[in-house]
């Protein structure tokens, strides 16, 4: 089956967990947010899908997903129905649904990382709400980045199957989401993670592991991976790296 991401051009945001999985999984699939406006990309093939009054159950905003008649929102939602499609998830139900619940726990943190920078709205401007970030952003690096990425480091400790990654032993789509936090915490919080990271070795691991896969290498080398920026989840802002 050929797929259709849908998403905002120009930043990796939620999308990138879905891009990371059609990627590792090699799937045919189509980005809009590559896709030139003139050839049906861009915003407006963003703008068509969230404003089609005919769509009988109408996603709320991107990342959207077309297989074939089918759309469907919501980035860990997404990986759920792709996860046995491209054989990046367990095939029994309970391996399923903790994939889906580690997915599930990954979207809150990355709601968390996203908020430390516009803690008051995203509708306003970062530099309108600096005070505030900066207060949001010494909890987050104090209190909820240990806090969440202490419980995937035991999460990892804690399987069983010994295959060094967070379900199973084989890797699944939430490795490859754990990677992409991993990589963007660097990114946004690079003096903090240098001091953390040998906290937590296995998600160091899954992190290397990941962007070392033949496809994952490939893919981040290429136009497709769209540079970590300052539009996304994952901001450098230096003032708030402390």
């Amino acid at each position: 089956m050929k797929y259709e991401l849908i998403y905002w051009p120009g930043l990796q945001g939620r999308g990138e967990f879905v891009r990371l999985a059609l990627e590792e999984g090699g799937a045919d699939y189509t980005d809009t947010a590559l896709v030139p406006e003139s050839d049906g990309g861009g915003i407006p093939a963003v703008m068509s899908v969230l404003s089609d009054a005919t769509t009988d159950r109408p996603p709320l905003a991107p990342p959207v997903l077309r297989a074939g008649k089918r759309l469907i929102a919501q980035s860990s939602n997404i990986l759920l129905f792709l996860g046995g499609r491209l054989g990046l998830a367990p095939r029994d139900e309970a391996g399923k649904l903790w994939t889906h619940q580690l997915q599930l726990t990954i979207a809150d943190f990355a709601n968390e990382i996203h908020d430390s920078h516009h803690p008051i709205a995203s509708s306003l401007y970062y530099e309108q709400q600096k005070g505030a970030a900066k207060r949001r952003s010494k909890h987050l690096l104090d209190e909820r980045i240990p806090k969440f990425l202490g419980y995937f480091e035991q999460v990892t400790v804690r399987n069983t199957q010994r295959g060094n990654w967070l379900v199973g032993a084989k890797l699944s789509y939430v490795d490859l989401s754990m990677a992409q936090v991993m990589a963007g915490l660097i990114f946004a919080f690079p003096k903090y993670m240098r001091r953390s990271l040998r906290d937590y070795p296995c998600l160091q691991s899954i992190h290397d592991r990941v962007f070392a896969r033949r496809r994952i290498k490939a893919y981040a080398r290429s136009r497709r991976r769209i540079p970590f920026n300052d539009y996304g989840i994952f901001r450098h802002y230096p003032e708030l790296d402390q």
